[in-house]
């Protein structure tokens, strides 16, 4: 079974890196897959996932709520700030906070509904042009202006370069987050989620490697 077996990996890595048993989670990236395959990983007893789309989310995650209690959606796709309203209902975590007009439009929104997302502010430690988040020279800053706005800043996400050590990145995060006193990072992906394990990561999305590869809609 890929979910155990993805479950077992992570123990095994946070028991090499001497973490505490169960401190990482795991978001089953269930991003362009099929209903049926999300329905086996829920029938199997997971209730973490992420999905990239808002739009995506709204359409599958509100008819699996009735059937199964206790899901925990987490946004892991860039949100556009009209967006965001919708996905601060749908989603108990989102893991792309990128800018200040997003993170303003979260504390007008969190005052109008009375609750907000737990959040996390996305890096770009690769400093790619073509890549969401905040510059690691900029993270302090920005993580400043987040909590200032009563926001509920968890930690810090980052996706690493294809073409570099992830271990380089993670640690950078780690380092980030650390001195702003967050203690979540999410961090880590099907090819690189043990490496992250080992450097400290509280969450790691994992698509592919549970669900199989992707099924792009009309496929």
């Amino acid at each position: 079974m890929a979910l155990q077996d993805i479950k077992d990996r992570i123990s095994l890595a946070e028991e090499k890196a001497r973490r505490v048993a169960g401190s990482t989670q795991l978001i089953a990236v269930s991003k362009v897959q099929p209903n049926e395959r999300v329905q086996t990983i829920l029938e199997q007893g997971h209730r973490v996932f992420g999905e990239n789309r808002v739009q995506e989310a709204a359409g599958k995650w509100p008819a699996f709520r009735e059937q199964f209690e206790g899901i925990d959606l987490h946004l892991i796709g860039p949100l556009q700030t009209n967006k965001a309203r919708q996905a601060m209902e749908l989603a108990q975590s989102i893991h792309t906070l990128d800018r200040a007009k997003l993170a303003k439009t979260f504390a007008r929104l969190a005052q109008e509904i009375g609750n907000c997302p737990d959040l996390y502010i996305q890096v770009n430690t690769g400093a790619e042009p073509q890549k969401a988040g905040v510059l690691p020279a900029d993270a302090d800053a920005f993580v400043a202006e987040a909590i200032a706005m009563d926001l509920p800043v968890r930690g810090l996400m980052c996706i690493p370069p294809v073409d570099e050590d992830p271990a380089l990145h993670f640690a950078m995060l780690g380092k980030i987050a650390a001195r702003n006193g967050l203690t979540g990072l999410s961090m880590g992906m099907s090819g690189d989620f043990e490496t992250a394990v080992a450097l400290g990561a509280t969450h790691v999305r994992v698509g592919s490697a549970i669900f199989g590869d992707r099924v792009p809609p009309g496929g």
